[in-house]
């Protein structure tokens, strides 16, 4: 395993990295091709992927509507990426206003809208299907279901990968891992995987502090050198000695603002328009996120609920943006020596409009019934698909399999199909096969296995 540095004080040079997985000299941001600099190659390489285009068919909050439009994680993940190259942006200019050297070296204001925007493109690309709960369904068949034979053959670090499955941690496995005549996964750079990275440390210890990074984690155990690699690369600050936990990238607090911003004004659009939430008292939360900025006579000339809602919706977001980057700006000190450890809308002067909102969204839309009957089924079917594929691999490798197992490794895609000698590694891969399903893939592959459909 590679050497864990301790550093001290964070530096937007390195933090600004354009390496990518395998180069042998450094890439400078003066010999780049303005018209394709790095950190947008970054975005198109994610947007291309077949793991981002399967976003189309996963549940961002409400399971897909048949009455009217609501968000996937596809369109949610392009909302948040303009929003976070909005919030890059406006951080940019202040910084290279701040630091001329940057300047000097040829980055642009654009350079830190395009990281974050690829960054936030990325950020749900590991979240299994249905919604929410397919994370938690995942580490239920481990932690209390058929899973739980596994944990004797496993290390401590291992097992809890799997017991408390992290949608982070797989995309960030999506993102950099390599295979046959495929290195480093999409090849991103170091500061786009900085950016992306919320929560840079191993599994274990399970939330230690209160510090911004220990409430989940961000790589599995397989990705534990990779990720030493990009710190190391970025100079990110290590914060204690005894397992891998580094402070974060601070542009990965723009891309986690750009995801609190639309999932807490977006989500609650989905409610309205589903109907989950009353239109007028709605519109009277958000009122209260726009007041400062509201334009009271062209409001009250809209004469349609989706007029006034997107009127609203435009005002609010931007409003949030200017108060995120301010907020980071304001911290901008005390998260390069990583001192500030809470979201950058945690304590924003609108904490309280934020607050009122998500707690309406939770009892309306989080807790309707469509999406409960969802979140229950899909612990069934990933339970499920768990269940015959894990079985399956171990009982090819261990030469034992059945005319079952077999029939069942051909529909297994040749990249999760691998023979390792590790059973964590084999079980992984399962887990990354089933993450990576689309809802719609994953209901029609389970009435396959139970011979419901042909």
């Amino acid at each position: 395993m590679q050497a864990q540095k301790i550093a001290q004080k964070m530096n937007w040079e390195q933090l600004l990295s354009l390496k990518r997985f395998g180069d042998v000299k450094k890439r400078n941001r003066k010999d780049q091709d303005e018209t394709r600099i790095g950190f947008e190659v970054d975005y198109d390489r994610v947007i291309f992927s077949d793991s981002f285009r399967s976003l189309q068919d996963k549940t961002q909050v409400v399971p897909l509507s048949k009455t009217d439009f609501v968000h996937t994680r596809l369109t949610h993940s392009l909302e948040v990426s303009v929003v976070g190259r909005s919030l890059g942006r406006i951080v940019g200019k202040q910084l290279l206003e701040k630091y001329p050297s940057l300047k000097e070296q040829g980055y642009q204001a654009n350079d830190f809208g395009a990281i974050v925007a690829s960054a936030c493109l990325a950020h749900d690309i590991g979240n299994p299907p249905f919604g929410h709960s397919g994370e938690k369904a995942i580490g239920e068949y481990f932690k209390n279901g058929k899973g739980q034979k596994y944990k004797d053959m496993l290390t401590a670090e291992q097992w809890q990968d799997l017991i408390d499955f992290e949608g982070n941690a797989n995309g960030f496995k999506i993102l950099t891992e390599s295979r046959d005549g495929i290195e480093g996964g999409l090849r991103l750079s170091y500061a786009t995987l900085g950016a992306f990275m919320k929560y840079p440390k191993e599994s274990l210890p399970k939330k230690p502090t209160n510090n911004i990074i220990d409430k989940k984690y961000g790589f599995f155990q397989s990705e534990k050198d990779t990720f030493l690699d990009i710190a190391n690369e970025l100079g990110l600050a290590s914060v204690r000695k005894e397992s891998v936990a580094f402070n974060r990238h601070p542009l990965a607090f723009l891309v986690e603002a750009a995801d609190d911003i639309c999932y807490t004004i977006i989500d609650f659009e989905d409610g309205i328009n589903l109907g989950l939430i009353e239109e007028e008292f709605a519109l009277e939360y958000l009122i209260n996120l726009v007041r400062d900025t509201i334009n009271t006579e062209k409001y009250y000339q809209l004469k349609t609920k989706q007029d006034r809602l997107s009127y609203l919706r435009a005002l609010a977001i931007g409003n949030l943006i200017n108060e995120a980057a301010h907020v980071f700006l304001k911290n901008e000190e005390a998260i390069l020596q990583g001192n500030y450890q809470i979201s950058l809308l945690d304590k924003c002067k609108y904490e309280a409009q934020i607050n009122d909102i998500i707690k309406i969204s939770v009892s309306k839309v989080y807790k309707s019934k469509e999406v409960i009957e969802k979140e229950v089924s899909g612990y069934a079917i990933l339970a499920d698909l768990l269940d015959v594929f894990i079985t399956a691999i171990n009982n090819v490798y261990e030469n034992k399999a059945s005319n079952y197992d077999k029939l069942l490794m051909h529909l297994l895609p040749a990249k999760y199909a691998i023979l390792d000698d590790s059973v964590y590694n084999r079980i992984l891969s399962i887990c990354n096969f089933i993450a990576g399903m689309s809802d719609g893939a994953a209901i029609l592959l389970h009435k396959k296995i139970k011979g419901i459909e042909l």
